[in-house]
């Protein structure tokens, strides 16, 4: 369910009633553990947080027009979505999140490759998302990116 939502606010007001406080209470958790440097825009009909021009010129490799993707949430059909690009690129930080899901989710962790899918807005695990976020700069990001996406 992509949106046509030009701002945070405005995308979060449109969600359904169940799923508000959920995506409320995740942005918050994001913006609060994020580094610095990283922005929070409208990408792809989500939340997105990005690494800005100033910061990579060079922007996405797909469409080097937008900043450099990291992070998004959304509230989709059947499931609200955390996307981190960290945890596809780094397998450490991947073998990280996997072993410490358990620790703060009764609920089976639903993944791909960088997709978390939570199916009960109340099984959203806040805290960990919070030191997922917190896990990398966008210094480290970019060059992480750029030696695993930009040979």
């Amino acid at each position: 369910m992509q949106s046509t939502a030009t701002t945070p606010e405005l995308y979060l007001t449109e969600l359904p009633e169940d799923r508000q406080q959920a995506m409320h209470s995740l942005r918050n958790v994001i913006l609060q553990n994020l580094p610095t440097g990283f922005e929070e825009v409208m990408s792809y009909g989500m939340l997105g947080y990005v690494v800005p021009h100033t910061l990579y010129p060079a922007g996405y490799h797909c469409d080097p027009k937008l900043p450099l993707p990291f992070l998004s949430i959304a509230s989709q059909k059947n499931f609200i979505a955390v996307y981190h690009m960290g945890l596809y690129a780094d397998e450490e930080l991947l073998n990280w999140f996997q072993g410490e899901y358990p620790r703060y989710s009764k609920a089976k962790l639903d993944m791909g490759k960088s997709c978390i899918r939570f199916k009960k807005p109340e099984q959203v695990p806040l805290a960990l998302i919070g030191e997922l976020a917190s896990k990398m700069t966008p210094q480290a990001w970019i060059d992480l990116y750029t030696t695993t996406f930009r040979r």
